[in-house]
């Protein structure tokens, strides 16, 4: 276990540098495309076989997606160190500090309810307020608390990818405590905001292009995210510790 002030900090970068980080995720995609693009459609299947969970698959799925991201970044490690694609990589998650990234996962699901909960409470809090005063008023009030509503979700929602960001790198190469990690993890985004606007507008972009020949893209975007993870904690925290024995660190 290692505790937030032992977590290597993070180094300044320049707002490029996630152009780089998509290339490395490439890269290592083309090093095996076959058995990558294998992993992320058994990536994609899960998580859309979790959601169609009858009431709570939504939150399965969101727990399990930290869960299934720390085995992508295993296989690129693995991918960029010369070894062999493992298509079960993808569960390596669950069999190194499972426990944590499990609880990384319920951190992720705890923190998208509190954000839909305030932006809720805001737009529900404007269109009351505007019921009690008279329609006229309701209706802008309404709009204007829907739009201030979307904002604040939206700002809420970065922050907690920004936390998600390193944090399962943080656990797998340091075996660092949950909210150590996300709270690590948010430090170094927002210590190089530059970057993060510039790779949100890169994953913005290539996400609708990945969805565009009837989803296909994404067994290439899925890995290409995954290699770039990794290459961004590389950039960003330096060259990795290395791995403890499985056993030490179930």
């Amino acid at each position: 276990m290692t505790d937030l002030a032992d977590l290597p900090p993070a180094r300044p970068l320049r707002p490029g540098a996630c152009l780089a980080w998509l290339a490395h995720g490439w890269r290592l995609f083309l090093r095996d495309p076959a058995r990558w693009a294998v992993i992320a459609l058994i990536f994609v299947l899960i998580l859309a076989a979790l959601g169609f969970v009858p009431l709570v698959g939504w939150a399965i799925s969101l727990v399990g997606l930290p869960v299934l991201t720390a085995g992508l970044l295993m296989v690129a490690d693995d991918t960029a160190a010369g070894r062999p694609v493992r298509i079960d990589g993808l569960f390596d998650g669950l069999r190194r500090d499972a426990a944590r990234h499990v609880m990384l996962g319920i951190c992720y699901l705890v923190g998208g309810l509190l954000a839909a909960f305030v932006a809720a409470a805001i737009g529900g809090s404007a269109a009351l307020t505007g019921a009690l005063i008279g329609p006229l008023a309701a209706a802008g009030l309404t709009a204007g608390g829907v739009m201030l509503a979307s904002i604040v979700f939206m700002a809420l929602w970065i922050g907690l990818m920004m936390a998600l960001w390193y944090a399962p790198a943080l656990i797998v190469f340091h075996q660092a405590e949950p909210l150590d990690a996300l709270r690590h993890s948010a430090r170094a985004c927002l210590g190089n905001l530059p970057v993060f606007f510039v790779l949100a507008l890169c994953l913005y972009v290539l996400g609708w292009l990945a969805m565009l020949p009837a989803g296909l893209g994404m067994l290439v975007l899925v890995p290409v995210v995954a290699g770039a993870q990794h290459a961004a904690y590389l950039d960003t925290f330096g060259q990795r510790p290395a791995l403890p024995d499985p056993a030490e660190s179930a």
